[in-house]
C-alpha cells in the first residue's frame, strides 16, 4: 500500500498548517456487544492489496507467529472497535467478517469506499494490515480527537510527515472519495484532502510526538514512535519488523 501513503511536509504545496490473533468467530469478541452498546465507529482492516512484492498473500504472513491480519484486528479490538476486513481473499473470513471490495484492483481507496458504503456508523477507522507495529492507543487518540473536533478526516503525522493511516473518516466524505476514485485519482491522502475540502475543512493532522510527550499515546512494549509506521511491503520489511519486535518479546 505504499503508493497510497501521501506524506506532505511543511512548505510543500498542498500542506496546511492545521494538517499539522486467532480467527474471530465468537461474537463475545465484539467490543461493542461486550459493552452492551451500539458502536459509534466501525473499524476496518484494508486487505485488498495484490502483495506482488511479497510474492504471496501479505495478510497471512507471520510476525511473532501470528498473521499480519491478526495483528491489525487486535489493534482495532484493543481500541474497542469491531474489526471487519475490507477486501482480500475469502480465506480471511476465518478471522473476521468481510466486506467485499466493490472496486477490485483500484487500490486501498476502493476498499475505503466499499467499507464506508457498508456501515451505518458515522465514522470509520481504517488500518492497513501492513503497519503491524501501531499501538491501539494511537487509534483511540485519533478517535477521541475526532469526537471533540468533528473533523471529516483525522490522521497522524510523525517527524513532520502526515501519514495516510490509521485514518478516522466521516461517512459524509464518501461521495467525494468515490468521485476521486471514479476520476482515476487513487491516492488516499489526496482523496482525503479533496473529501475534507468538499466539506469545508482541512485534513486534521495530529503530531504523534506531542501525544507521546503528553502521555496520551504510548506503545505497550515501549517501541519508539518513529518505528510505529514501518510499512511492511517486502520480505526485508517483515524481517525488520521482527527485528524491532525481538527485544520487546525476549
Amino acid at each position: 500500500m505504499r503508493s497510497c501513503r501521501r506524506q506532505p511536509s511543511p512548505g510543500e504545496a498542498g500542506w496546511k498548517e492545521s494538517e499539522a490473533m486467532q480467527p474471530i468467530a465468537d461474537s463475545s469478541l465484539d467490543p461493542a456487544k461486550a459493552r452492551g452498546t451500539e458502536p459509534d465507529a466501525a473499524g476496518f482492516v484494508l486487505a485488498g492489496g495484490r502483495s506482488s512484492r511479497m510474492g504471496r498473500e501479505k495478510a497471512l504472513l507471520l510476525l511473532d507467529g501470528k498473521p499480519l491480519v491478526v495483528h491489525a484486528l487486535k489493534v482495532l479490538r484493543e481500541a474497542e472497535l469491531t474489526g471487519t476486513i475490507a477486501g482480500g481473499s475469502s480465506s480471511l473470513a476465518a478471522f473476521a467478517p468481510m466486506v467485499e471490495d466493490s472496486e477490485p484492483g483500484r487500490g486501498p481507496l476502493g476498499g475505503i469506499c466499499s467499507a464506508l458504503a457498508s456501515t451505518s456508523t458515522r465514522r470509520a477507522v481504517f488500518l492497513p494490515l501492513d503497519l503491524p507495529l501501531l499501538p491501539a492507543s494511537l487509534v483511540s487518540y485519533l478517535l477521541r480527537h475526532e469526537q471533540i473536533t468533528g473533523a471529516a478526516i483525522t490522521v497522524p503525522s510523525v517527524n513532520g510527515f502526515a501519514q495516510s493511516f490509521p485514518a478516522v473518516v466521516d461517512r459524509a466524505a464518501l461521495p467525494r472519495l468515490r468521485a476521486e476514485l471514479e476520476a482515476g485519482r487513487r491516492g488516499c491522502y489526496a482523496g482525503f484532502q479533496a473529501a475534507a475540502a468538499s466539506l469545508g475543512q482541512p485534513v486534521m493532522v495530529l503530531a504523534i510526538e506531542l501525544a507521546v510527550q503528553s502521555g496520551r499515546v504510548a506503545h505497550p512494549d515501549g517501541l519508539p514512535a518513529a518505528r510505529w509506521f514501518l510499512n511492511v511491503n517486502e520480505p526485508a520489511d517483515l524481517q525488520l519488523a521482527a527485528a524491532y519486535r525481538a527485544p520487546l518479546i525476549a
